[in-house]
């Protein structure tokens, strides 16, 4: 009789997009319903499957806030570890300008609110934001951290490896 070896469980981190955006001094935000908690984020989400992430973005914050963006440059990719169940999610976080809003159009199921804040007034709900990416992000765009888009890659743009 042989012995198994144990098969070791497949890491797949969760990918997500977020989007700073920034009209004078305050920032893009949605109030989102978590689990019967209102909390305050970025307009964000997860990267569908075949999914470009730009294109992700886009998506994401047009469906969560009612706003059409483009996206300008890319601040950069932050992990983060969810205290509660331990899944790794990489968030990739964009700098987007605000084009054109949709006040009719039906949000996201769970977003309670559209709000513009600046940072200042996002710091001090500091205890009710989604994750603590949420200033650091902004942070990142705030200290000049941007890298051009074509540092995202895009798929079937390499071959395969």
């Amino acid at each position: 009789m042989s012995q198994q070896t144990p098969v070791e469980p497949v890491w797949r981190p969760r990918v997500t997009v977020a989007a700073v955006v920034a009209r004078g001094d305050q920032f893009l935000m949605v109030e989102e319903n978590i689990r019967g908690v209102l909390c305050l984020n970025q307009p964000a989400g997860h990267l569908e499957s075949g999914e470009e992430i730009v294109d992700a973005l886009v998506r994401e914050t047009l469906e969560e806030t009612g706003w059409r963006v483009a996206p300008r440059h890319f601040i950069g990719v932050m992990p983060w570890l969810n205290p509660r169940h331990g899944d790794v999610t990489l968030r990739f976080a964009f700098a987007a300008e605000a084009l054109q809003h949709d006040a009719t159009r039906p949000l996201d199921a769970g977003i309670v609110r559209v709000l513009w804040l600046t940072r200042e007034e996002i710091a001090a709900a500091a205890q009710r934001l989604r994750t603590s990416l949420v200033l650091a992000s902004i942070d990142a765009w705030l200290g000049g951290q941007r890298l051009p888009l074509a540092a995202i890659g895009r798929l079937g743009a390499t071959g395969r490896g």
